[in-house]
């Protein structure tokens, strides 16, 4: 009997444990990777983190039924430009001075909730200092944390003086002179050694800064920035690593350097021109677009104080000009992936994007192809996130209202599973379970 007992309890250790089952019932599925059509009256059937199967009509309940019949469905969200270790306040630039980056990741926690709970299951962060960005991101991963699924770039690459150089305006005896080892590289051999720091540090990706930009304490808001052998050599460099790499560019000089060094994508774009268009819809370079952070930025500078001097007259000069030129390059038939510029403005509210878009003519299920297909493809990560069929990871959000008549429903979103994990329910963040003792 004793040696029944001890066979049966072997048995039971060495059989694999029975797979998590969750199946949520959508009143309406809205997912691009499968229809651009909505599909009414559908479930997801989920196991272990992953969709297993999508079927017409609502199954019988599994081992947990969701109810989204009075709701509208869709994969995750995907926000391409976000910067989740910061965030934009009035007088912000002393904290350069003022916070440590054990700071910075506190700050970020907070951060990365709300972005998670605004239905955005993952971020491609593309830009942070002190490392804080790769510790919020290796906690996520972890399960200490809620937060998006984060790609990140750790520091901006920059020229000396340019948009991503720590120092500008300061002095030289207090903060130094920054070497590759803070991001500021000059010359194609220092700019191969930037990215092989930043990969070192456990970077996804590379992100350099092409030309100037509209937050820093610099005055050229939009002149080109590094030399072409420069930016091939990031490029190359990269991807012998098997990275892409991201463009910020405002200006159009160091847009069309950089499309043909070769990278994944072009942030913001402002002053793009139609031959830049035509040059990235040939070599399927993505345009990045971050409208909310142009219209943020120029209603912050429109409060008295906000920006210093130099930032306030680039702020009026350049965000009025992105959601026109996200118009003409989505018209022309450029590459898209959603990106908001978070950080820039309060995070989580990522999906006014949405609204900005629906604003000049991108019908709904267009904006959500940008926000999961697109995303995902820039990722590296299609057929894994941005979707909801079989294979995909178990990322669903679901809104109350219905975002193809107004894009605004998506800015009240009342259900978040991660990783088939239910994080938000009813409106109501649902926090990570007790750890076993």
């Amino acid at each position: 009997m004793r040696l029944a007992l001890v066979l049966l309890a072997a048995l039971a250790a060495s059989a694999p444990a029975l797979a998590q089952r969750t199946v949520v019932h959508c009143g309406t599925l809205l997912d691009p990777a499968t229809s651009m059509e909505p599909m009414s009256e559908r479930t997801v059937v989920i196991e272990d983190g992953v969709v297993r199967e999508v079927v017409a009509g609502y199954t019988e309940p599994g081992t947990e039924a969701v109810d989204l019949r009075d709701a509208t469905c869709m994969p995750g969200l995907i926000d391409s430009h976000t910067h989740l270790t910061g965030e934009s306040r009035k007088d912000g630039y002393i904290d350069a001075f003022r916070l440590t980056a054990a700071d910075r990741v506190l700050q970020a926690t907070q951060y990365a909730r709300s972005t998670l709970m605004a239905g955005f299951t993952t971020v491609r962060d593309v830009g942070g200092s002190e490392g804080a960005d790769y510790a919020l991101r290796d906690a996520i991963n972890h399960g200490d944390l809620d937060g998006p699924r984060m790609f990140v770039a750790g520091k901006s690459l920059s020229i000396p003086g340019g948009h991503a150089d720590p120092t500008n305006s300061y002095r030289e005896d207090i903060v130094g002179v920054p070497d590759e080892t803070r991001g500021v590289v000059s010359g194609p051999e220092s700019a191969r050694e930037g990215v092989r720091i930043a990969i070192r540090r456990g970077s996804d990706l590379i992100k350099f800064t092409a030309t100037g930009g509209v937050l820093s304490l610099q005055g050229d808001g939009s002149g080109a920035h590094f030399g072409e052998d420069e930016m091939r050599a990031i490029v190359a460099t990269a991807r012998e690593r098997g990275l892409t790499v991201a463009a910020h560019a405002h200006g159009d000089e160091g847009m069309q350097r950089a499309v043909r060094a070769g990278v994944s994508s072009i942030e913001h774009g402002t002053y793009m021109s139609d031959e830049t268009m035509r040059m990235m819809r040939e070599a399927g370079v993505y345009l990045v677009p971050t409208i909310t952070a142009g219209k943020s930025v120029a209603d912050s500078a429109r409060i008295e104080g906000y920006y210093t001097p130099v930032v306030t007259r680039k702020s009026l000069e350049v965000g009025p000009r992105i959601q026109d030129t996200f118009r003409r390059a989505y018209e022309a038939g450029v590459p898209i992936a959603f990106g908001t510029d978070a950080g820039v403005f309060r995070h989580g509210r990522n999906a006014r994007e949405f609204v900005y878009m629906e604003e000049v003519g991108v019908p709904f299920m267009d904006a959500l192809r940008f926000a999961t297909v697109n995303a995902a493809d820039l990722l590296d990560q299609e057929g894994r996130l941005g979707c909801l069929a079989a294979g995909c990871t178990a990322d669903l959000v679901a809104v109350s209202g219905d975002p193809l008549q107004s894009a605004a429903a998506m800015l009240d979103v009342a259900f978040v599973m991660k990783d088939g994990r239910v994080v938000k329910r009813e409106g109501q963040f649902v926090p990570l379970p007790a750890r076993p003792e």
